[in-house]
Order: structure tokens, then sequence, then C-alpha cells
């Protein structure tokens, strides 16, 4: 039976490009059906690949889809992987890359490990979004992996919106937005907002205002199955759904969002035993090594 493999790569870089073509020429050799996406076809320009529309169906039975690029690349790739239900690994060419497995100059190492099937795949929690008017009425809905974030729409004015969990009012507060995410969006958008780190393990759903103007707008961490609810005054200006970065949807004055977790997680591949705490120290290059050596203090008198 043929093997299958989808490479998503950022293609605006030529390192990433000769990257991924290395890769592909190798997994073709090792008798892979390796596909890319119609978008980038000419960008890679390799031969004895199957290219695709970039739909839904691009991972459909795939093995496995390998992304060359930053987290927002892997974020991109993500939407394909999920819907095959597919594993993704990630080779980070980007800044942080906190959700790429595997550095460049590992790449063949990586590569071995899936040609020999020796990884493991990790389920990620997403979350699911969905946006009613003032009437109740469905207004479009979506998905994430790491945030669902609610946005102000008018750069000039301030965003009054009321939380609730599980149908019950937390509290109100002016902010330029409130940011629902994941474990793994917690070393996102959500820590740039000062929302704390969750280990990838921990089932739990995060609520972390954005530039609020209240006494009491901490982070929250709430259990999994909690319905978190984020109402927009119904007087001034609307507001913006925004799912990972990618996708948005308008949300009207008087009108909510509900998020709750996705049925469907997403799939990581980790052919690495490092942890999460080593990969945190390596991408925020936390002082692991303890306090600087500094000389004895003398005892006083």
């Amino acid at each position: 039976m043929t093997r299958t493999a989808l490479l998503i790569a950022h293609t605006g870089r030529a390192d990433i490009v000769d990257l991924a073509t290395m890769v592909s020429k190798a997994l073709h050799r090792e008798g892979f059906d390796v596909r890319i996406l119609e978008e980038e076809a000419n960008d890679l320009g390799v031969d004895g690949v199957t290219v695709v529309p970039g739909d839904d169906h691009a991972a459909a039975a795939a093995e496995i889809v390998i992304v060359f690029g930053g987290d927002g690349t892997f974020l991109r790739a993500a939407e394909y992987a999920r819907a095959a239900d597919a594993p993704l690994i990630g080779v980070n060419l980007g800044r942080v890359g906190f959700l790429a497995e595997t550095e460049p100059e590992a790449v063949d190492d990586t590569i071995r490990h899936v040609l020999d099937r020796s990884y493991v795949v990790e389920e990620r929690l997403a979350v699911e979004a969905s946006v009613r008017g003032p009437d109740g009425a469905s207004l479009g809905s979506t998905w994430a992996l790491n945030e669902i974030s609610v946005e102000k729409a008018s750069r000039t004015r301030v965003l009054d919106v009321a939380l609730r969990v599980d149908g019950r009012q937390l509290t109100s507060f002016g902010c330029d937005g409130v940011l629902c995410a994941t474990p793994t969006g917690s070393t996102a958008y959500a820590f740039s907002a000062g929302g704390p780190v969750v280990w990838p393990e921990v089932e739990a759903l995060l609520v972390v205002p954005t530039s609020a103007h209240a006494l009491f707008a901490r982070p929250l961490v709430t259990p999994p199955t909690s319905l978190l609810t984020v109402a927009i005054a119904a007087y001034g200006e609307g507001a913006v759904l925004c799912a990972d970065g990618r996708r948005t949807i308008a949300v009207p004055p008087g009108g909510r969002v509900d998020v709750v977790r996705s049925a469907q997680s997403v799939h990581v591949a980790r052919v690495h035993s490092t942890g999460f705490g080593d990969r945190l120290v390596a991408r925020f290059r936390l002082p692991a090594d303890g306090f600087r050596h500094t000389a004895a203090v003398p005892d006083e008198g």
C-alpha cells in the first residue's frame, strides 16, 4: 500500500523552499506519494509529486502532514490535517516556532522517524466558537487550535463585554478584547496578553482579557467542559471574532460568542523525548542553569 504525506511550506523564503524540496525528493525515493498544495506548486517546482487543491480533502488518507515554516504555517496546515484526522509534524523555520517539533539541522533524523513510523502522536484540545446575534440567530461558527479572539472592531472605541461561564454571569468590563485559549495556545497570543503557561497535557480552557479597564480582569482557567460566553454590549461598536489569526466573523452590538471544547482534536507528531518544560526553556531561552555565580557575602560584624 502506498504511503502518503502532505507537505505544506511557507514558500516566501528560499531556504524553506529548498528544504521542503529536499524532503519531498527523499520521501518520493522511499516510495511515498508526496502531495503539495496547488497554491505552492509553482514555488516548490518538484517533479513526481501529486498536486492537490487546498480544501478539506488535501490530506485525506495521508499518513502525516509535514510543515515547513513558523507557527503561522503550522496553524494553516492544521486546517488540512484536522479535516483528515492526520497528525502534523513541524520543522521550525520561524522566529519562535513553539508548535514545531524539530529544527532544520535535524530534519534528516526527523524524516527517518517518519519513514520508520517511530513517532508518538499527541492529542491537542481544540475549541469551537459560534456567533449569535441579538435575537439569538446563528451568524457563523469556526474552530481554533490556539485561541478564539474577540476584539473591538473600532480601534478608537473600548469594547464593553460581559463574561459568562456555563451560563452564569461572572463579570463585565471595557477592554480591547478577550481571548478564549487552549493549553496549546497558552504560549501564543494568550501568553503575550499575560495569561498563564499551561502544559498541553492539561485539559482546560483559558480566558484572558486584553487591556481591560477593570480591577478584576485576571486570566481564568476553567474546566474543559465549560461553556465560555463573551457577550457584546448592545450600545456602541460591534466586535470581530478571529480564530488562530486566520478566520474572522463579525459580531454585532448585542451579539455574543460561545466557546466550547471541540469534539475533534488536532493530532501532533513528536519524535523527540524532550518534554514540554524543556521546549519551554529552549524556545523562551529561560535561565534554567540557575543563579549567576556571585562572590560570597561576608558575615556582618
